[in-house]
């Protein structure tokens, strides 16, 4: 007779997704291995992409939200001299153009070693000035072939079904933009970057590829941390079971890489169990106290038995009073069952 497994612990697992799965695809096999519905991630690769994958695991789905706002670090090889219609290798090849001689001979005066930064400008001027200008680009253009919604459809259909699609450009910002080489099959660039949410890294072929007066695309990318989740503690999703569930992050340890954290006296625990508006006097450490996006302000409320009980917000409102509101609970928190926690988003 078998033997039900136990859930896993709550909590976030750190995998290292292949190339060729969705991001989908690789939840749909977690959940198997894991024994779990209550199962998913926090910033989808596409199918040709590799790498950094957050799996958010049982209570650890609360944390979706907030783990997705931070910045994605990547390694990719763009293409130059060919131009592909999703501006990636998975693409339908749109246009074809040899490299200009400048442009080979800076190829080939970098090599395929990783040039120190204050070498590329000696190396090779132009793209060395096209990098700079895309490190210091505050706003960006996100492919056609993209999820963004036009009209209520999306984009990459619109796209597919031989439709113009423009799309307005969005504000982004490179941390980090460096030359890590080149690649030689098709002849092009291996970068690596740091990046806030919402950057399109196929944007930037497109984008290189205008500096320098050729089409681009992309022939790989590996995301290799997600805010401070780590390609070095990723595992393959093939992993076994017991491997991946030794793996999960546990709950106050993830809510803690990726947001502020406030320590709750035992009246304030109370309060945030049930939902209530708190004072400041109701915490020993206080939550940071922010008056922009909810994602980058919140942070993660902590009993005095060290337990994760919700993530909250302080912020003043319009007559400049403090408000101080759970935005969600979580039930692995509740030391008393009579106490039901709150598991909804509260005004904040």
């Amino acid at each position: 007779m078998s033997v039900k497994r136990p859930p896993p612990p709550d909590g976030v697992l750190v995998v290292d997704k292949p190339r060729g799965p969705t991001s989908h695809d690789v939840v749909f096999r977690l959940r198997r291995a894991l024994g779990t519905k209550k199962l998913g991630h926090a910033g989808t690769l596409d199918p040709m992409a590799s790498g950094v994958l957050v799996i958010l695991v049982g209570e650890g789905t609360k944390l979706g939200p907030y783990l997705t706002a931070q910045n994605k670090r990547y390694v990719t090889d763009v293409a130059l001299g060919v131009g592909t219609d999703t501006l990636d290798a998975e693409g339908r090849v749109t246009e074809t153009t040899p490299l200009p001689p400048w442009l080979e001979d800076e190829l080939s005066r970098l090599g395929d070693g990783e040039p120190a930064e204050e070498q590329l400008p000696l190396l090779a001027p132009r793209i060395a000035d096209a990098l700079a200008a895309e490190k210091g680009r505050h706003a960006q253009v996100p492919p056609a072939h993209s999820a963004i919604k036009v009209d209520g459809q999306r984009s990459y259909a619109l796209a597919r079904a031989g439709k113009e699609v423009e799309l307005a450009e969005r504000p982004v910002e490179v941390y980090a933009l460096a030359c890590r080489g080149t690649a030689l099959s098709p002849p092009g660039l291996r970068l690596e970057l740091d990046v806030q949410k919402g950057y399109y890294v196929r944007s930037l072929a497109r984008d290189l590829g205008k500096h320098l007066d050729v089409p681009a695309h992309l022939t790989s990318l590996r995301r290799t941390a997600s805010g401070s989740f780590t390609i070095e503690r990723a595992l393959p999703p093939t992993a076994e079971p017991e491997a991946l569930r030794a793996a999960i992050i546990p709950l106050v340890e993830a809510a803690s890489l990726g947001l502020s954290i406030a320590h709750l006296t035992d009246d304030g625990t109370r309060r945030a169990r049930l939902g209530q508006r708190l004072r400041l006097d109701d915490f020993t450490t206080p939550p940071p106290i922010g008056d922009g996006p909810v994602e980058e302000h919140a942070s993660a409320w902590i009993a005095p038995d060290g337990q994760l009980v919700a993530i909250g917000i302080a912020r003043h409102e319009d007559d400049g009073a403090l408000k101080i509101s759970v935005l969600r609970g979580f039930v692995s928190a509740a030391a008393d069952p009579s106490v039901p926690p709150c598991t909804e988003e509260v005004e904040g």
